[in-house]
């Protein structure tokens, strides 16, 4: 087994085909095939299954992947270390977050301090995040719970309730509060089922004695605000992330308090990696000025 059987392979994997791979390694697609090729020959084992259309990884190859991804991005880690100014001066970061909203400042806060940096942010759920992390696709996440798991670095951002919330002129729309029992009434606008809002949501309507039944799904915050915003309905979100809207209206929710603790997290291993640790580094800055403000 050689390292640049195992790259091929990797790239193979992740970009999704020969031809992709041999771009993104500046080879041609004969030399990969041929690396991946002699890779399954040696260990008798099928990695891809092969047709015209795509490649697919078989289960052997999907778990020659989950090592390969720790690997090389152990190598990278490596890299970062030795050449650290390079890394901070034009380095990509990545983030999955189930709202960018509560990231804006600390995002403008790092801008400031590493112009050259580029920096992705993709929309998920808890699920969504927790996944890309661990299949190493994002390097922080952004999620409403705080994860029990010691497999992470957390930073607590903040901790706010969950709100319902109306289009101007909705029937509910000049109620300051309601129940349960009385939301149920009315065509409700849930997230999909992987949302954190909507377990905690639905497990306390369920304490209260109300099954929630959702007249629309969507998937993701802004498919929420903008169906209940032309009058779709009643949707739900913390209030944190509420923020201004003239169309739409905060409603509080009659029952025990539902509390969204919004949380960075990357995970452990990965914390000391120069783009990550200077993250969070900005984000803990921020946190103390604004408790001692």
């Amino acid at each position: 087994m050689r390292y640049v059987q195992l790259r091929a392979f990797h790239n193979v994997a992740i970009h999704g085909g020969f031809s992709r791979a041999a771009e993104a390694l500046f080879l041609t697609q004969p030399a990969v095939s041929d690396q991946v090729r002699k890779l399954e020959e040696e260990y008798d084992v099928l990695l891809f299954n092969r047709n015209k259309k795509q490649v697919t990884l078989t289960q052997a190859g999907q778990q020659l992947l989950e090592i390969t991804r720790r690997m090389f991005d152990v190598e990278q880690q490596a890299l970062d270390l030795l050449s650290e100014s390079r890394a901070l001066r034009a380095g990509k970061l990545r983030i999955v977050a189930d709202a960018a909203h509560h990231l804006l400042h600390i995002l403008a806060a790092f801008r400031r301090a590493y112009p050259s940096v580029q920096v992705s942010i993709n929309a998920g759920n808890t699920e969504t995040v927790i996944t890309s992390l661990h299949a190493y696709e994002a390097d922080i996440g952004v999620l409403g719970e705080i994860p029990q798991s010691s497999d992470f670095e957390i930073l607590k951002l903040n901790s706010t309730p969950i709100i319902a919330f109306a289009s101007r002129g909705y029937p509910l729309g000049d109620q300051k509060e309601v129940s349960f029992a009385e939301l149920a009434k009315h065509p409700l606008v849930l997230r999909e089922r992987g949302s954190k809002t909507r377990q905690k949501l639905e497990a306390m309507a369920e304490q209260c004695g109300v099954t929630l039944t959702p007249l629309i799904e969507a998937e993701g915050r802004e498919a929420v605000r903008e169906i209940v915003a032309a009058g779709g309905g009643v949707g739900f979100v913390s209030s944190a992330e509420f923020g201004q809207d003239n169309r739409l209206v905060p409603i509080h929710i009659k029952a025990p308090e539902m509390l969204m603790d919004e949380a960075m997290i990357c995970l452990r291993e990965r914390s000391n990696g120069k783009l990550v640790s200077a993250f969070f580094d900005v984000a803990r800055r921020l946190s103390r000025a604004e408790g001692g403000s």
